[in-house]
């Protein structure tokens, strides 16, 4: 089912086999200090990406983000706090809500990742978003398990109207699940989903935390594992993949997506 076409869909652009969308959740004080090693290492390849913040956490550096736009890159909101509670209760998200607004409007973001992928779709619309990035096609690590079942955006429109914005699910497994809970030490599954994935013309969406990434020969931590699996990745799909993904931000996923949805739906009707 997760790779079922949407009704109408004619193809990414420019032709591409598959969409290629790299996003970063920066989680504590530490991974904040660690980003611009991992922009480093993406540009280096020819990539680029979105880092979501936490804006309340840790003290988010404005010169890191004025970096990372001005070397190609996005920044998002991961929320205020990483605590789990925005869901409680409705009054609450709400007070959130208007604060993350702030903090949207004051970076210059279209795109919010929830905290631990906990979600109420429906109240995300409080939001001045573009783009919501907290949900997958199916991850039964997560806190809130419950997949969206596709490997392709989608559109999430307020109730009783044509206004709303584009869900990002992510597809490939998180950095996190597969090295600290599971101490894979290689990054074979990534390869099988992502193959997947291309045959079947999907869109490509990881989630990758430079907290958990080593970057020098010191002793890796417990909870870390070596930057070098990243780059793997991104070699491989250079070399097996070339020339046949569209590689894109995710407000630029959300934007095409947003267009071709919107013809579709009135060609349909």
């Amino acid at each position: 089912m997760a790779g079922r076409l949407p009704k109408g869909w004619h193809g990414w652009p420019e032709g591409k086999q598959f969409a290629l969308v790299l996003t970063h959740d920066v989680e504590t004080a530490l991974g904040q200090e660690k980003s611009r090693r991992l922009m480093q290492l993406e540009k280096e390849m020819g990539f680029r990406s979105s880092f979501n913040f936490v804006a309340k956490r840790y003290d988010v550096s404005p010169e890191l983000r004025r970096h990372l736009t001005s070397n190609g890159c996005e920044v998002g909101v991961h929320g205020l706090y990483h605590d789990g509670k925005y869901w409680n209760s409705r009054t609450l998200f709400q007070e959130r809500a208007a604060k993350i607004n702030y903090y949207l409007k004051e970076w210059n973001a279209v795109g919010f990742r929830s905290p631990s992928m906990m979600r109420n779709l429906e109240w995300i619309h409080d939001l001045h978003i573009e783009y919501d990035a907290s949900t997958f096609d199916t991850d039964p690590f997560e806190p809130q398990a419950d997949g969206a079942r596709t490997i392709f955006p989608f559109s999430v429109l307020k109730r009783g109207t044509d206004q709303g914005y584009i869900e990002l699910p992510y597809t490939l497994p998180q950095d996190f699940t597969l090295f600290v809970l599971m101490q894979e030490k290689n990054i074979d599954i990534w390869k099988s989903k992502l193959d997947w994935l291309a045959r079947k013309g999907g869109m490509v969406l990881l989630i990758v935390h430079p907290d958990y990434m080593h970057f020098d020969g010191k002793k890796i931590g417990a909870e870390e594992y070596p930057a070098e699996y990243y780059g793997e990745l991104l070699a491989y799909i250079q070399t097996r993949y070339e020339g046949q993904y569209w590689h894109g931000l995710p407000k630029e996923l959300a934007r095409f997506w947003s267009a071709w949805s919107s013809a579709a739906s009135s060609q349909q009707g």
